[in-house]
């Protein structure tokens, strides 16, 4: 997140309209500014609120450089996001931003940003409030010692809620309670430079490769382990059945790298079949006698064990985001 901690942040905050940048992100925008931070607020519209209100809440937030980002007209949508693009680099540059914040859930103004925070080099943080969907690591500010001078700037527009004690009512009469943390999630963009808020969808034919590779990749894993699991050392008196260890470890990265990787129950279903069907071939007596998984506890933990992880993994609600 960002650093607050001196005078070499140069943090850009895109909003959609006045009003957003104090109720969204004012405590942060105040911390920055008491760290001795510059902060620059873009609107992305000027919305139907007095420009003194707007000026009247970042004066309480000590932010002097603002500005409504001018409006675009191509011959085309594609002219005009393309219009956006350069313009939001060239506000970018200009500020010399270290950093990015976005508070908006417009896609146009959100996908500009973004690739303008990828071609400076710039780390890009959304909004909590406006990124319900966004599947990534959840980061907290203290801005409980911001919070008065937060509340001061939202009170500044009475045209879009009121403030009482710690809480802000809209006009439709909900209230939103303003507390001492503000949260952020930091993105990243495609090579496109549009912003996507989720992974692309898999094709029939990549899920169909994914789903045949995970098959073979159980089956090789469990005759990998069932060929070491019998493996054992000693130390004195006392036997390591490190083949077992190695074997339970190794089938269990597999299957919960699987769900981290791919998100799909079924890539991870597919690996289980795979390996819990070549543990179940390999068990079975050969024509000559011999059998890879004998009777006894090693062969009981090394069939069970694989098929309750595989269960567990399927079954775990949402795992955490791979980094």
């Amino acid at each position: 997140m960002m650093v607050m901690s001196g005078s070499d942040e140069r943090v850009a905050f895109v909003v959609a309209r006045p009003g957003d940048e104090s109720l969204m992100t004012g405590g942060t925008i105040a911390r920055l500014r008491s760290d001795g931070s510059r902060v620059a607020v873009l609107f992305g519209e000027a919305g139907t609120e007095d420009p003194s209100a707007t000026r009247a809440a970042l004066t309480a937030l000590d932010v002097d450089d603002w500005m409504i980002v001018p409006a675009v007209s191509g011959q085309s949508i594609e002219d005009e996001d393309r219009e956006l693009d350069g313009l939001m680099l060239d506000l970018l540059t200009d500020f010399g931003a270290t950093a990015v914040v976005i508070g908006t859930d417009d896609d146009r103004l959100r996908a500009a940003a973004v690739l303008a925070a990828e071609k400076t080099g710039v780390p890009v943080f959304l909004s909590r409030r406006v990124a319900a969907d966004v599947n990534q690591r959840v980061k907290a500010i203290d801005v409980s010692d911001q919070i008065d001078t937060k509340l001061r700037a939202v009170a500044a527009y009475p045209g879009r809620w009121s403030v009482i004690d710690h809480a802000v009512r809209a006009p439709d009469g909900t209230l939103q309670s303003v507390s001492g943390t503000e949260a952020f999630v930091q993105i990243s963009s495609p090579p496109s430079g549009r912003l996507s808020m989720t992974a692309p969808s898999a094709s029939p034919l990549e899920r169909i490769g994914g789903g045949v590779l995970a098959l073979v990749l159980g089956a090789l894993f469990g005759l990998l382990g069932t060929l070491a699991h019998l493996a054992t050392f000693s130390i004195g008196s006392v036997e390591i059945p490190y083949g077992l260890i190695l074997a339970l470890v190794a089938t269990s990265a597999l299957l919960i790298g699987l769900r981290l990787v791919f998100h799909d129950r079924l890539m991870v279903l597919l690996a289980a079949i795979g390996m819990l069907g070549m543990i179940f071939l390999l068990s079975l007596r050969s024509t000559g006698g011999s059998v890879l998984i004998p009777q006894g506890l090693t062969g009981l933990i090394w069939t069970i064990v694989p098929t309750l992880v595989a269960a567990l993994v399927i079954a775990w609600p949402k795992l955490p985001a791979k980094h």
